[in-house]
């Protein structure tokens, strides 16, 4: 067994959030609040104790290439993407997903959804 299967991640899961802007008034998630989205999520990651290495990492991202579903999140090692649309919505991939492991189907982006 190689030491990089042995040992054990850094952080147990990262949320990256598109924050992508695109010129000229084409559709993008910093036209749907992205930006407050990553300030709440990364708020209340750390209120909950959660944030920090062997836990979890809330990072920005530039374009996902998922821009139709928007706004858009992504958490892996699961590779589960999240549409949302209000901070009730980070909320609950917050308690659910990122604290306790269980995906939020309501939310997860539909697979065709693309740019």
């Amino acid at each position: 067994m190689s030491q990089a299967a042995s040992t054990p991640p850094y952080f147990a899961r990262h949320i990256f959030f598109c924050l992508n802007e695109r010129p000229g008034g084409e559709a993008c998630c910093a036209q749907h609040g992205a930006q407050q989205a990553f300030d709440h999520c990364k708020q209340r990651v750390k209120a909950a104790g959660l944030a920090g290495p062997g836990k979890v990492r809330v990072n920005k991202s530039g374009c996902l290439d998922r821009c139709a579903a928007g706004p858009v999140a992504v958490v892996y090692p699961e590779g589960v993407w999240y549409s949302y649309v209000d901070l009730a919505d980070i909320d609950e991939i917050v308690d659910s997903h990122l604290a306790r492991g269980v995906v939020v189907e309501r939310l997860r982006t539909p697979p065709e959804l693309g740019r």
